[in-house]
């Protein structure tokens, strides 16, 4: 089977690309490093040519909210439409938990538009729901943090591994279209302040953590259902120490 990872040289894409080529698939892993734009249309004919299965894991350059808006809705219609004349038989798309619960958000505006245009055209499809990643725990006490303080929300969190991700965007593109929503997250859940606290002790960095319930979260302020799972959710296997250990082995 040939299946089209868009954005497929990220963290996610790597990750995911060996696991489908471990399994024997043919994947074509593309960017706009390797000569394929969903903004411009560059080499998205030849691309999908002969796919069974497109895999959209494409980032936004920009997350100011209009930018971040017009490349979701211009990447997505560009390659939808691609699709549709390839008779590419899945649309596989990753977005985030909590689309639909924070619209004060610029990009999980634009995300949740993105999906909109997955569940409107007539190509069957799966999204996949992420919780936040292991990885971003750093960029989220960045952008909380004034002076040596970082004040964030105790709002419920429970961020999961990019292994665990990869494993589940792999799984999702070799099975059946869902033409749903479906939810992955880690295995741990707690108060997002502690959360990064607990990576911040980890990793030695001499910030201190204060929780704040009018904290802001790239924009929203939360709730303890803004950016957890609803039940029936698949739970990763990597916890938080795990994925810390494994993140300092030399690459």
């Amino acid at each position: 089977m040939k299946i089209v990872l868009i954005g497929g040289t990220g963290l996610i894409g790597s990750k995911t690309a060996a696991r489908l080529r471990s399994k024997g698939h043919e994947v074509l892993a593309v960017s706009p490093s390797t000569g394929v734009n969903t903004i411009s249309g560059e080499g998205l004919t030849n691309a999908l040519d002969g796919a069974d299965v497109v895999v959209d894991l494409a980032n936004s350059p920009s997350w100011e909210d209009k930018a971040v808006l017009d490349f979701f809705e211009t990447s997505g219609r560009n390659l939808l439409a691609a699709e549709a004349k390839a008779g590419v038989k899945h649309h596989v798309a990753l977005s985030i938990v909590g689309t639909e619960r924070l619209p004060e958000n610029g990009y999980f505006r634009a995300k949740l538009a993105q999906e909109k245009l997955i569940k409107a055209s007539s190509i069957p499809y799966t999204i996949v729901h992420s919780t936040q990643f292991f990885e971003f725990l750093k960029g989220i006490a960045d952008e909380a943090t004034v002076g040596t303080v970082a004040r964030l929300s105790p709002a419920a969190f429970q961020p999961i591994a990019s292994d665990d991700v990869a494993d589940a965007v792999a799984d999702a593109a070799l099975a059946k279209p869902q033409n749903a929503t479906i939810e992955i997250a880690g295995p741990e859940r707690g108060p997002m302040y502690e959360i990064v606290a607990r990576y911040l002790k980890a990793a030695n960095d001499p910030r201190t953590v204060e929780p704040d319930v009018h904290a802001r979260y790239f924009g929203s302020e939360l709730d303890d259902r803004s950016l957890v799972p609803g039940e029936g959710a698949r739970i990763g296997r990597i916890g938080f120490e795990d994925w810390f250990r494994q993140s300092q082995r030399p690459t």
